[in-house]
């Protein structure tokens, strides 16, 4: 079971947060303060959490810190009134991985939340379908007719992203951003190379294809019998 931390002091947005999360199935807790997430976050292993910057005792930016100094790489997504470029940078540096601006559309919070537990590979399952190929996000294997085929790290992440969302159109930086990083410095050709590696692995008898959108990015396009 994904388990996520909410740490918010304004009690309506602590609630909105938990009830949209819980509908989707994932195990919430919630802190009112900085200080009481820090308290909790010894309290077994979290999955996500999400951070208000405007916190009495400790605030998002000192707790965002201290996450990432004690606590390594879980993800942080930073809900914040702080929606200024400079916020989101200093956010950014600070060691988040996402951040969402007061006021937001409960449903895209939801939407970062999947993305950010989708890019760190933590799903309930860990696993999905696409044509006749499982994907193991546990153990990087495709599984094709009961013969198992590990994959390179990157490969299978940009595999399991596009396979995912079927029919959606990646640009080339939504796939740097969500599988090498936000602070990934080299160019989006990297992206074509691993797309050609993974045309090579898998084609259209596997029950589906890696489209290119051509000027915009990548879909993957379920092929029915």
């Amino acid at each position: 079971m994904v388990r996520i931390l909410i740490a918010d002091d304004d009690a309506s947005i602590l609630e909105l947060i938990y009830m949209y999360l819980t509908r989707e199935g994932y195990t919430v807790h919630r802190a009112r303060d900085g200080r009481e997430a820090f308290d909790m976050l010894s309290d077994g292993k979290w999955d996500l959490i999400i951070l208000d910057v405007m916190m009495p005792h400790m605030d998002g930016w000192e707790l965002c810190m201290d996450i990432r100094r004690y606590y390594g790489d879980v993800p942080i997504l930073l809900v914040t009134a702080k929606g200024e470029a400079e916020d989101k940078i200093k956010g950014f540096r600070l060691g988040t991985d996402d951040y969402l601006a007061k006021p937001f559309v409960p449903e895209e919070l939801v939407m970062r939340v999947k993305a950010l537990l989708r890019r760190y590979r933590i799903f309930a399952g860990e696993s999905l379908t696409i044509g006749n190929v499982r994907l193991d996000a546990s153990t990087k294997e495709a599984d094709i007719g009961g013969t198992l085929q590990s994959l390179p790290a990157k490969e299978f992440e940009l595999i399991y992203t596009l396979a995912g969302f079927p029919g959606q159109i990646f640009t080339r930086d939504q796939l740097i951003e969500k599988i090498w990083g936000h602070d990934y410095d080299g160019d989006e050709r990297t992206v074509d190379v691993h797309i050609k590696r993974l045309r090579d692995r898998f084609s259209e008898e596997n029950g589906f294809v890696i489209q290119t959108i051509r000027g915009i990015g990548y879909r993957i396009e379920v092929k029915m019998d």
